[in-house]
């Protein structure tokens, strides 16, 4: 039996509130009420499609043992690097073994499945154990226009394996157009639109059909052998309409989550097909479709194992895990669609060391220290010493990983002078469980979220950017943790 044996989710904190975008932009474009409903996720100022994966995964490998994993696709349209693989980041984010394949999947909305896909024939074929799927995006959008309120930021993550199945890969059906609804040239920053009308008519309502035929005449099945529905869709409207015309209409067709967080690019049937498996019982079948470019159509049928998944936050426990964006200029800032004085200190900066990075990979961007074999005590950043007073022993040290190590806030302050896209800067020194101190900047949070003793946990976050050569750094920061959410959602 090959299919899913696990999935994460993660949708960032931050929401904007569509009414209040709307009351910010009414004067030059009153048409965008008719979608000014709900509320999109919005990445932090340090959150890109590359941090929302790595989030993902993590949420995805809870329970599970990460050295099995053969391959790590990450797919998205908004990946930070054109030439440095992006799974690379990821990979060595989340510590995995070396021996791993690693591939970005990119150029279509329909890139996590076409992933997904991939990963389950190479599973099928014995060529790999598991594999691992990320779907990540974050899009641009000009201000003021609908597509700022139908698109939201999030991310995904599935593991593929033939053990442990908790969907099992039924088949699937892929068709393949050059239909250009939208497209971004290599080097531009925002999606060229064409009218909504020829990506209504033309796309949508012609091509999902097409794939979803296709499977149904491939595997001898009808909408009647189907119970949940998955494809995305920010047309509301025509999204219902293409469920009734295929058959599938009521509690069959997975809502298109336009209210809860907008649609989400690449990871959009991610998210969905995890909404799903959130409330779904064992013997349910579900039919995802992924869209851009042609559709895929996969088939699955949720197994016994779902009710043995290990706990996780999914795409649940993110959206019920909110912090609001307070006004519509923050939005515009945050997406840098405004400029902004940032004074002088923010001037300092300069290149990054790629050799420095690579000897120091796994303490940066795996926040892997080391534990003294003789006493056990943790210590980052990794030494040769052992730095317990009682202890000192200078022999050889076991990796330690911190990043899934809960910690208390020791001190901490903000600075109103320090260089910040959300004053004040907000650090401080952290306690981990078990052992292990560091300095660290604190994230998704105010000042009233902080206080000596606080839980918090890490994060993987975009750090800085080098514009003078486009580098990306990432580092690890601390969020404070809602006791009130602290068990999360399955």
């Amino acid at each position: 039996m090959v299919g899913i044996t696990s999935y994460g989710g993660y949708i960032p904190k931050l929401r904007v509130d569509r009414m209040m975008m709307f009351q910010a932009a009414a004067w030059f474009a009153p048409a965008v009420i008719a979608v000014a409903q709900g509320e999109r996720s919005l990445c932090n100022w340090d959150e890109d499609a590359l941090s929302m994966g790595v989030e993902a995964a993590r949420d995805c490998l809870a329970g599970m043992d990460k050295s099995a994993l053969d391959a790590l696709y990450l797919c998205s349209t908004t990946l930070p690097y054109a030439d440095r693989q992006n799974s690379g980041i990821v990979k060595t984010a989340l510590n995995l073994k070396d021996a791993v394949v690693t591939a970005d999947m990119t150029a279509s909305q329909k890139a996590g499945t076409t992933g997904l896909i991939t990963a389950l024939d190479a599973v099928a074929g014995g060529q790999k154990k598991n594999i691992m799927v990320v779907a990540s995006d974050k899009r641009e959008s000009k201000a003021m226009y609908f597509y700022e309120m139908w698109f939201g930021d999030g991310a995904a993550a599935l593991c593929v394996g033939s053990e442990n199945v908790i969907a099992e890969f039924k088949g699937s059906y892929s068709v393949s157009h050059d239909f250009a609804d939208h497209y971004r040239g290599a080097g531009y920053k925002f999606d060229y639109m064409w009218e909504e009308r020829w990506a209504k008519d033309e796309g949508y309502t012609k091509i999902i059909p097409e794939a979803v035929k296709g499977l149904f005449a491939k595997l001898g099945i009808t909408m009647d052998d189907v119970d949940k529905f998955a494809f995305p869709c920010f047309f509301t409207r025509e999204h219902k309409g293409i469920a009734k015309a295929l058959g599938a209409e009521g509690a069959k067709l997975v809502d298109n989550m336009h209210n809860a967080c907008g649609e989400t690019g690449a990871a959009h049937p991610f998210v969905m097909l995890i909404s799903a498996l959130e409330k779904a019982k064992p013997g349910d079948r579900i039919l995802v479709c992924g869209f851009g470019q042609g559709c895929d159509a996969l088939y699955f049928q949720v197994t016994d194992e779902i009710t043995k998944l290990a706990p996780r936050k999914g795409v649940a426990g993110c959206l019920a895990d909110k912090r609001k964006m307070p006004n519509y200029q923050k939005y515009l800032k945050f997406r840098e669609l405004m400029e902004v004085e940032m004074g002088i200190r923010a001037e300092a900066g300069g290149q990054s060391a790629v050799s420095a990075l690579w000897r120091n990979r796994k303490m940066i961007t795996g926040l892997v220290g080391n534990q003294c074999k003789k006493c056990g005590t943790p210590q980052w950043p990794p030494m040769d010493i052992c730095v317990n007073p009682d202890c000192g022993d200078m022999g050889k040290k076991d990796d330690y990983e911190f990043s899934g190590k809960s910690a208390k806030v020791l001190t901490w302050t903000a600075d109103m002078l320090a260089v910040s896209w959300e004053p004040p800067c907000t650090y401080g020194l952290i306690d981990f469980d078990g052992g292990g101190r560091m300095i660290v900047d604190f994230t998704d949070c105010e000042q009233k979220d902080l206080a000596v003793g606080k839980e918090v946990h890490m994060t993987f976050r975009h750090r800085w950017f080098d514009k003078d050569r486009g580098y990306h750094g990432y580092s690890w920061k601390a969020v404070p943790v809602k006791e009130e959410k602290k068990e999360g959602a399955k």
